[in-house]
């Protein structure tokens, strides 16, 4: 049903993939946003792109990015993240991707996530499965915390705060923990290799590609509180057989 705009997805990937190489691993301008998170060359060059192509393909569908934000009206939105884990690429580090995503009545149903320098893409639509590279791909069969392999973001998020002590007990009870920030922890539980990712804070760029990716590999995303995502809330994705587990830990926030 969604073949078409999955495609589509999937050219934007190229292209937005052919631009953030052309900058990584050289010298480019770095600068930070009002909100004190780093932008560079390379994220405001594709999200022009993809602007760009959504107006010419689809000129009736509106375009929400994480630089030019929302543009446009109607019941077909593009979401698109140019860099996520801008921080890695201006350091250098492979673990970035472009995030592009279709959402229908405020519902992801095509999600598409480039790692070009992982040499990793994740793509799916709903109803159609989820894949890497070609291949399909599925979330773990995990049952318990103590068999669980639990990623997070900044291990500063969980110091303290009002989730810390849950955060830190089920790192204490997991099989096993590390931090894989950004885009990649979620896909890591996705393709099976890890079980719960963690996150207090997330827009809905930064969400859109991975939930539908998520979904259709068998896996399940809320907020903490097992709530539908919403933007600036935070973000637990885990394999499913875990999630209902994590979320009653996570609500003991502040009781102990």
């Amino acid at each position: 049903m969604f073949e078409e705009d999955l495609a589509f997805a999937n050219e934007l990937a190229d292209r937005a993939g052919e631009i953030a190489m052309s900058f990584f691993g050289h010298d480019f301008e770095v600068r930070l946003k009002p909100d004190r998170t780093p932008v560079t060359e390379a994220d405001i060059a594709i999200e022009k792109m993809v602007r760009e192509a959504v107006k010419a393909r689809y000129p009736g569908d509106a375009m929400l990015g994480e630089e030019g934000g929302l543009e446009g009206v109607g019941s077909r939105r593009w979401i698109v993240d140019p860099i996520d884990g801008t921080k890695n690429f201006a350091d250098g580090i492979q673990v970035w991707a472009s995030l592009i995503a279709l959402a229908v009545e405020d519902e992801p149903i095509v999600g598409v996530v480039n790692a070009p320098a992982l040499g990793e893409r994740y793509e799916a639509a709903k109803g159609t499965g989820a894949w890497l590279n070609g291949a399909p791909i599925k979330v773990s069969r995990a049952d318990r915390v103590s068999r669980a392999f639990v990623v997070y973001a900044d291990v500063a998020d969980w110091l303290d705060g009002p989730h810390g002590a849950p955060i830190q007990e089920l790192v204490r009870g997991a099989r096993r923990d590390r931090g894989f920030g950004d885009f990649w922890g979620h896909m890591l539980v996705a393709r099976g290799s890890a079980d719960v990712m963690l996150e207090p804070e997330l827009a809905t760029w930064d969400y859109a590609a991975l939930q539908v990716i998520v979904q259709e590999a068998g896996g399940r995303m809320t907020t903490f509180d097992g709530e539908p995502l919403a933007h600036g809330g935070s973000v637990l994705t885990t394999n499913g057989v875990l999630h209902d587990e994590i979320v009653v830990l996570l609500q003991t926030a502040g009781t102990r």
